[in-house]
């Protein structure tokens, strides 16, 4: 994971270092993991989602330094700074809003990336539980931090994601 809040906070990790990051990991073959987040909780203003979205989408463009192609071999990882360890994650209609928005301003760039970067892998972050994944709508997967160390709720959450997918009902679990 590059760009994680916790790394900006306790290392100082800042935009420039973050691009350097990205950049190195896609060099090498590693699919960079791009963590991005808004500050400040702001669910209940109706403007909120939107300026969540511009936010993150521009730590996706600095963190590409402008390069579309370089996001389109992004991972994102949608992580509300004010959500991380937090007893409750951030609304599901707020997570669907901003995700919406930010796959909008990001298919804004598909004819630059040369793909459509609307359809980039978006996963959620902050709080994630049990029960949560289902109930959001155009993530692609949740990013767990501390609480996949339960294994109990782990199990939990991948049951949930097994439920969603199309996989033949001999590989589900029961």
């Amino acid at each position: 994971e590059i760009g994680h809040a916790e790394r900006r906070r306790h290392f100082g990790e800042d935009n420039t270092m973050i691009a350097r990051k990205v950049r190195a990991a896609d060099d090498a073959g590693i699919t960079p993991l791009l963590c991005v987040g808004e500050e400040t909780r702001d669910e209940r203003s109706a403007t909120g989602a939107g300026r969540a979205a511009a936010f993150v989408h521009q730590q996706i463009a600095e963190a590409v330094g402008g390069d579309w192609s370089l996001a389109s071999r992004l991972v994102v990882a949608y992580e509300p700074v004010w959500a991380i360890g937090a007893a409750e994650h951030a609304g599901a209609r707020y997570v669907a809003a901003v995700v919406g928005s930010l796959r909008r301003l990001l298919a804004a760039h598909s004819h630059e990336a040369g793909s459509a970067l609307g359809e980039l892998p978006v996963i959620y972050g902050g709080s994630a539980k049990p029960g949560l994944l289902p109930a959001l709508d155009g993530v692609s997967g949740l990013f767990l931090g501390r609480f996949a160390h339960d294994a109990e709720n782990f199990g939990k959450v991948l049951d949930e994601a097994l439920s969603m997918t199309a996989l033949p009902e001999a590989l589900q679990r029961t």
